[in-house]
């Protein structure tokens, strides 16, 4: 065997494989990342003064500076002991009850009316819009006065069943827009199959209309947990008040308690955080389930 042989050949070197030179961005894609950056901050700067204010001692509050020199940390456990932890149970249980009483009411009736063309139907979907232009505040005399008459002043069901009505009316429009969307001959099939009305319902079209109920649930959820007059006017013990009301509280005639009223703030956007954080991804998995078997 000669040298000649054994050397490799001038085609075998240069098939030896090359990085690619990185591209750099162009300048669009630059612009573009650096404007939703910017406009990221401009809506989490105020978060962050909010966060920085909840941490700062009495003695700076006045002062100019951006980070405080001592951060006090006892302003979120005084949130605790000084019993707004029961306002805050409160807030979480009006939230939740309305969201569940608006999606109990809000899905039959807006399938029921994607579905079915009867008579009338058009007149009850504007009536339906219609209630959605009235306020709370603007019936607050006979709100109370109808629940003095059922007793359930200062109750949380009172607050329930108000924010639950005044929350329906959008619900059944998204969910009715999101139903009529979704093809009649998916839920056909799903008969052919051996399926019922409920069994097509809950296993086809349910699952597809799922970005509609995630929508509705999360405006009902923070509508009630935002809401303020009809709570301040329908309860009047500090145990039975929401947390929008109990946060009141900080607020006095000639002082305003701002460590303590920040940090009530932040911690009444965390179950708001968390909330978005395990329903966003349902949101994109609703999109496809229930379309194939």
């Amino acid at each position: 065997m000669t040298l000649t042989q054994n050397a490799p050949s001038v085609a075998e070197k240069t098939t030896a494989p090359v990085a690619a030179p990185r591209s750099l961005p162009s300048v669009k894609t630059v612009v573009i990342a650096a404007s939703a950056y910017l406009i990221a901050f401009v809506f989490l700067f105020p978060y962050l003064v909010m966060i920085l204010t909840a941490l700062r001692p009495q003695g700076e509050l006045r002062q100019a500076t951006y980070l405080p020199q001592r951060f006090e940390w006892s302003n979120f456990t005084n949130f605790w002991t000084g019993g707004l932890a029961q306002n805050l149970g409160v807030t979480l249980q009006v939230a939740a009850g309305s969201t569940v009483l608006v999606l109990l009411v809000a899905l039959p009736a807006a399938y029921y009316t994607a579905r079915h063309d009867f008579k009338g139907r058009t007149a009850f979907m504007i009536l339906v819009l219609i209630t959605q232009m009235f306020q709370p505040t603007a019936m607050l005399v006979g709100i109370y006065r109808e629940f003095f008459q059922f007793g359930l002043v200062d109750s949380v069901w009172a607050l329930i069943l108000v924010n639950g009505g005044f929350n329906l009316a959008f619900a059944v429009w998204i969910l009715n827009a999101y139903f009529s969307s979704i093809p009649r001959e998916l839920e056909e099939a799903a008969f052919i199959d051996g399926n019922g009305r409920f069994g097509a319902l809950f296993r086809v079209t349910l699952p597809l209309a799922m970005p509609g109920v995630v929508t509705a649930l999360i405006f009902t959820f923070i509508a009630a947990w935002n809401e303020f007059v009809v709570a301040l006017t329908l309860t009047t013990t500090p145990g039975n008040q929401p947390l929008t009301v109990a946060l009141n509280s900080f607020i006095g005639q000639y002082q305003v308690d701002w460590q303590n009223l920040f940090a009530g703030s932040v911690i009444a956007t965390i179950p708001v955080i968390i909330l978005f954080a395990l329903i966003e991804r349902k949101v994109v998995g609703g999109l496809t389930a229930g379309s194939i078997k």
